[in-house]
């Protein structure tokens, strides 16, 4: 699934226009982590569908769901921008970036620098940089093209192997492992577990995918997570500030 989402991108940047300048200031998203609301810190991600689940949820409005998620004490929030499989959009991430406080995330498949400055133009505060997607010698390449530009990034691995060859290259300042299987799609907290271990004591590591109750939690907090990433859980829910008091073990009314 993911060389198919890469390949409908490389096909999008050939038809690629740059996004209008927002000019909107930046939260950092690495900040507002080490200060979480929770026991751990909470990137709530804002989701409409996915390639594997569809839709997640139809009454979807992404201001809605992102001012519910800052008020029930979410840490960041991260919008789905891509349109071709998740059903996102850039408009989404400006909309909620100037209605919360809270750090965003572009959560996007990026393959080329214009989406880097693209980013930036939006209103992301940070963007997402998978490691399967681009080797770790270009991740480094857009790591610091990012932070050139003020953006920080969120460097996600699936393996050891990725996260060794990563390493050899740079220490970046948050890693998030994340536990899907990309050839399985399924998931298991258990590759936080495994990969931990190997995660540089100066890194800060998120947890991501998989986690929807405080069992999940718990389990990755042991394993030297100090932030988790949940989109489904969330909004599958439909009452967001609810959702977010299960997913810590609060008492809902």
């Amino acid at each position: 699934m993911l060389e198919k989402i890469i390949k409908v991108k490389h096909e999008e940047m050939e038809r690629f226009s740059m996004a209008e300048d927002e000019k909107l200031a930046n939260v950092s998203l690495l900040e507002s982590l080490h200060k979480p609301t929770h026991e751990v810190g909470l990137i709530a991600e804002v989701k409409k569908a996915s390639p594997s689940k569809g839709i997640i949820n139809a009454n979807f409005d992404p201001v809605e769901v992102a001012k519910a998620y800052e008020k029930a004490g979410a840490d960041a929030i991260s919008v789905l921008t891509d349109e071709s499989f998740f059903m996102g959009a850039n408009a989404f991430l400006t909309e909620v970036k100037k209605h919360v406080s809270l750090p965003i995330l572009r959560k996007d498949f990026i393959i080329d620098l214009r989406q880097i400055d693209e980013s930036k133009r939006i209103g992301a505060d940070a963007i997402l940089l998978i490691v399967t997607a681009l080797g770790a010698e270009k991740t480094k390449e857009f790591y610091d093209y990012a932070l050139n530009l003020g953006l920080e990034c969120l460097v996600e691995v699936h393996s050891k192997e990725e996260l060794e060859a990563l390493t050899s290259h740079f220490t970046p300042a948050i890693i998030g492992v994340n536990n899907r299987n990309l050839a399985t799609f399924e998931t298991s907290t258990k590759q936080t577990h495994s990969l931990s271990q190997f995660i540089p004591s100066s890194t800060m590591l998120i947890s991501e995918s998989g986690i929807s109750t405080y069992e999940d939690i718990k389990d990755v907090k042991s394993a030297g997570a100090k932030a988790v990433l949940v989109g489904e859980a969330l909004m599958r829910d439909g009452t967001y500030e609810k959702g977010i008091k299960r997913l810590f073990g609060e008492k809902v009314t």
